[in-house]
């Protein structure tokens, strides 16, 4: 999140190790998305470019109290929209607006998850939450689980249970 280019120089940077997946924030701008696309391609490794879009911690009266007058939902899919149409693979968005952001998006668009929580989890600081199932059946390519796994006191046993309800869904 800096200027289009300072994020072009740092995904030159990040290319070079072919990572998987390398992220920015859509709220730098189009030409900032536009330059990490530009910068991507310059490689011919695996690296997908996506951006983050509105944090999962954040609801629309945290938006409204940084002068945001607009719902994350909305927002959410707008910068989803301007992501695709810089060049991006796709967007880090909670599951309550995946649903939304595929149908903006189209159906090759990656939509990384995060807020992920079993059922009956504790939410700790997040406000846009789903289940694994509820996800993936909302149009997540991706789930990003971290605490309700890092946090358990049998971390395997809490992986293992998310892929389960994962398959409820009908994937993993």
């Amino acid at each position: 999140h800096d200027i289009p280019f300072t994020v072009a120089g740092a995904v030159r940077s990040a290319c070079a190790y072919e990572p998987e997946l390398l992220n920015v924030h859509a709220t730098g701008g189009r030409e900032m998305m536009l330059a990490a696309a530009r910068a991507a391609a310059e490689y011919s490794g695996p690296t997908r470019i996506i951006a983050v879009t509105v944090l999962t911690s954040l609801s629309e009266d945290d938006l409204s109290a940084m002068g945001m007058d607009i719902g994350p939902a909305e927002l959410v899919v707008k910068l989803a929209v301007s992501a695709r149409e810089a060049g991006l693979d796709g967007v880090v968005c909670s599951p309550a607006e995946s649903a939304a952001v595929r149908s903006a998006s189209g159906p090759e668009f990656l939509i990384v998850t995060p807020g992920i929580r079993p059922a009956g989890a504790s939410m700790d600081d997040q406000k846009r939450t789903s289940t694994p199932a509820e996800a993936v059946a909302m149009g997540a390519t991706s789930l990003v689980v971290g605490r309700p796994i890092t946090k358990a006191s049998t971390p395997r046993a809490a992986a293992m249970a998310i892929l389960d309800d994962m398959e409820q869904a009908g994937r993993k």
